[in-house]
């Protein structure tokens, strides 16, 4: 007989935090998009700030950290792009090769570290941990 799945919930509060989190974020998207400097730079600081609440709220659960901490790198690096777009510093060249847009990276991959982190090592350990508890 399979284990009974665990389930994950999220508050009612926390959802209208996250719903509104989206909206933010398509807010700041659609005006990177239709270049509304003011409003895509105005969209930053929410969007960011609840994304940085969320991770905060699910740090006891490590799988929801780790996604809700990629997401905050993911707003950083694709608001710095946008910022880089405006003010026309994204083909700045600072070094042979590397751009300022490619500065974006640097975020971008640091929340793909911390997503690689957690599927090859924290998840793994969580799951022999729970062999070891079930024996």
């Amino acid at each position: 007989m399979p284990a009974p799945e665990e389930v994950y919930s999220i508050p009612a509060a926390y959802r209208k935090m996250e719903n509104t989190h989206i909206l933010f974020w398509l807010l700041k998207d659609i005006s990177w998009c239709m270049i509304w400097k003011t409003l895509g730079l105005l969209m930053i600081a929410p969007t960011l700030g609840i994304a940085i609440v969320i991770a905060w709220r699910t740090r006891g659960l490590k799988s929801e950290l780790a996604h809700n901490l990629a997401i905050v790198c993911w707003i950083t690096a694709n608001s710095y792009w946008m910022a880089s777009e405006f003010f026309r510093f994204d083909a700045l060249v600072v070094a042979p090769g590397i751009n300022g847009k490619h500065l974006a990276l640097v975020p971008f991959l640091v929340g793909l570290g911390i997503l690689l982190y957690y599927y090859l090592v924290q998840k793994p350990r969580e799951a022999r941990e729970a062999q070891v508890a079930a024996l």
